[in-house]
C-alpha cells in the first residue's frame, strides 16, 4: 500500500473567501484568479511611492544642499 502525499491545508480564496482549489491556487476558481490579474493590470494594488503621505498628498522635498541646520551667516 503506497502513501500518498497528504493535501495541503485549505486556505481561503483571497478574493471571496470560499475554499481554495488546487488548480487556481490561492484562488478558488479561474474567475477569481482574473478579478484579481484585473486589479493588477488596473492599478488597484499599487505600492504607494515613499514621497506621499497617508492621505496621497504630495510631501515637500527638503531643499537640495542644505546640510547645516539654519541660515548660514557668512
Amino acid at each position: 500500500m503506497a502513501q500518498s502525499e497528504p493535501p495541503p491545508p485549505a486556505g481561503k480564496c483571497p478574493i471571496c473567501g470560499r475554499p481554495t482549489e488546487h488548480a487556481y491556487r490561492p484562488f478558488c476558481s479561474r474567475r477569481c484568479a482574473d478579478v484579481d490579474l484585473s486589479r493588477w493590470l488596473r492599478g488597484a494594488y499599487a505600492i504607494p511611492d515613499e514621497a506621499e503621505d497617508e492621505d496621497g498628498e504630495q510631501r515637500p522635498e527638503p531643499p537640495a544642499g542644505t546640510d547645516e541646520p539654519g541660515p548660514s551667516r557668512h
